[in-house]
């Protein structure tokens, strides 16, 4: 980790706290810390200490203090989503999502789907956000309206052809009441669905249920817009099957008229120099079924699974804005945020006073937008709260055989005391630390992507075996 090769090239600062670190006594058990915190960005530090005593006898069994820790100090991932924040909490909540989308689709008893869900009708549904104006783009590659053929990666995707006449007031309101129109929308999917079964909408939720499982994404314009899992279940959730009316069809229709624009709306009354407006989805809505993997199908279940997952780290910060609230104007030409989000920010702000419920100046970073990121109906599968509980009951296993205390099942809390005292002491790390935690985030992700690699010759050499 200190080699004078990987060492090179650090400024003066870094390098004197590394050195410090590497001489100090408790270095070693400094890289245990921050390799248990997966090379977290952005540690919390806590002090404190726990006790765990026998209840009959009063016996302590295991004791802990942070008197013994580098520094006095305890330190825990922060467990932030956004990659722009730290890589290794985001690549653990992309994880988290992954599993408990995919959950959803092929079933896992264990994280609360039986495997029969994928005879479930489903699909993959993107709803976006309307048009506030031409923007540069390529359309099937071909040249864009401005006559320029751009690169995939070409800085003006998205931007307005002319700024000066994009109704930046409305993108903003868009992204703002998106969680509402897709709030609305779900409501409104219900009732299509008995209008097109025939039924009255609380015989329909007596013969079936409909779960979904979501997350946003802003494209290159900065509008949000929204990928769905939409799968049909039976009356008893995703352990029934759904009725033989429930097909994917219907399921289909039924989502295309409850997105209609001409019957969905959010409507939002004059305010100050503001005209009244309605916001609704857009045209483009696509809606795709999902095919068990390996049946030939592009959409297919690892497919959505691993797109959703990718999108549940990232945030407005893909269109060139910042990843935290920016309080005034003049904040943009410090931070070098480009014109076209630059633009939508101080739409934020400047629409603040006129609609103050909305709170837009606290998300103007966030180009308006103040919904949850992934979100999911209740019975659609497993929690990300519930993954994390299993990771730190493994965790929390680990430890205990690592101290050599017996494991006594569920017989743990009726015949132990814990007593615990923790307080926050701060967070991050100082400039050797950092450089360290880079190091442990960069070498745990090349053994991923090694394990990744391998995987694929592994399954295929044990299929060998099993047909031998």
């Amino acid at each position: 980790m200190t080699d004078t090769a990987t060492m090179a090239g650090l400024d003066p600062t870094t390098l004197a706290d590394v050195l410090r670190l590497a001489g100090s006594t408790g270095f070693d058990r400094l890289q245990e810390q921050l390799r248990r915190t997966g090379g977290c960005s952005d540690p919390i530090h806590l002090t404190g200490a726990t006790v765990t005593r026998d209840r009959a006898t009063g016996q302590v069994l295991h004791s802990y203090s942070t008197d013994s820790e580098p520094g006095g100090r305890l330190r825990l991932a922060c467990g932030n989503r956004r990659a722009s924040r730290c890589p290794s909490c985001a690549w653990t909540y992309a994880g988290d999502t992954y599993h408990l989308i995919r959950a959803g689709l092929v079933g896992d008893p264990d994280k609360g789907t039986p495997h029969t869900i994928r005879d479930h009708p489903r699909v993959f549904a993107t709803l976006t956000a309307p048009s506030f104006g031409p923007v540069h783009n390529r359309p099937g590659n071909g040249p864009c309206r401005c006559g320029t053929r751009h690169a995939e990666d070409a800085p003006e995707l998205g931007t307005p052809l002319d700024p000066d006449t994009y109704d930046y007031a409305g993108a903003v309101l868009w992204n703002n009441h998106a969680s509402d129109l897709w709030r609305y929308f779900t409501i409104y999917l219900r009732r299509e669905i008995a209008r097109r079964a025939g039924l009255t909408q609380k015989a329909a939720r007596e013969q079936s249920r409909v779960s979904f499982g979501k997350v946003a994404e802003y494209q290159k314009r900065g509008a949000v817009h929204f990928h769905a899992v939409i799968r049909f279940d039976g009356p008893d959730g995703p352990d029934s099957p759904p009725p033989a009316w429930a097909t994917l069809d219907l399921l289909t229709d039924a989502i295309r008229a409850a997105a209609d624009p001409e019957r969905l709306a959010v409507h939002i009354d004059p305010a100050g120099d503001q005209p009244a407006r309605t916001l609704t989805w857009g045209e483009q809505l696509d809606v795709r079924p999902i095919r068990a993997f390996g049946d030939g199908e592009e959409i297919t279940e690892q497919a959505v699974a691993s797109y959703v997952a990718k999108y549940a780290t990232k945030a407005a910060e893909t269109t060139g804005t910042v990843d935290r609230r920016i309080g005034n104007k003049e904040a943009l030409a410090l931070l070098g945020v480009p014109d076209h989000p630059a633009r939508l920010i101080a739409a934020c702000l400047d629409l603040h006073a006129l609609y103050p419920d909305r709170k837009l100046r606290d998300w103007a970073h966030m180009l308006g937008f103040r919904g949850h990121f992934s979100t999911k109906s209740r019975r659609y599968s497993t929690t990300l709260g519930a993954l994390r509980q299993v990771r730190a009951d493994y965790r929390a296993a680990q430890q205990r055989a690592a101290l050599g205390l017996p494991d006594l099942g569920d017989e743990t809390e009726a015949t132990t005391l814990t007593l615990a005292h923790w307080t926050y002491a701060g967070h991050g790390h100082t400039p050797g630390e950092s450089w360290l935690a880079a190091n442990i985030r960069r070498d745990i992700q090349h053994k991923r992507e090694i394990a990744r690699e391998e995987l694929p010759a592994l399954l295929a050499s044990e299929g060998a075996h099993n047909h031998e």
